[in-house]
């Protein structure tokens, strides 16, 4: 059963995965933070990388309290690895999230813009409507580094 109480100081709600997918597709903006196992995790992951654009742009972090690991939502893709059209966004995004972690913010916020500036102006791989293929957005992203 979903309940809600606050545990020092936050605001908690504790919800079934079914009813939390649901609550994320109808309104996303009362999450700020969700913490669940890996299964439920990989689920619910999947279900907001299609709200906001598709797996090819939907990185992740798993911290604990010693480790973290980041990585793209959608995994490998073994169905387009080695084609060069894989959108390497979410690869990206993960070092994002890895260097926010170990405090490098300034970098982070470096290639956070660079591929925030490219999403936008282009080129696109062809998952976002585009025909651009991996090694064409990366050099994108690196270029809007500069």
């Amino acid at each position: 059963l979903d309940h809600a109480k606050t545990v020092d100081g936050l605001n908690t709600n504790t919800m079934i995965v079914d009813n939390a997918a649901m609550q994320l597709v109808r309104n996303p903006q009362q999450f700020d933070v969700m913490v669940m196992t890996n299964m439920f995790g990989d689920i619910l992951s999947d279900l907001a990388a299609g709200l906001v654009g598709g797996l090819g742009i939907a990185a992740s972090g798993n911290v604990g309290d010693k480790f973290g690991i980041f990585e793209s939502v959608h995994g490998s893709a073994p169905d387009i690895a080695g084609q060069g059209i894989s959108n390497p966004t979410a690869t990206i995004l993960a070092a994002v999230l890895m260097l926010d972690h170990i405090g490098d913010h300034e970098t982070a916020r470096r290639i956070d813009a660079a591929v925030n500036k490219v999403l936008v102006e282009g080129p696109r791989t062809r998952d976002l409507g585009g025909t651009a293929g991996t090694e064409e957005f990366t050099n994108a992203v690196i270029a809007a580094l500069a």
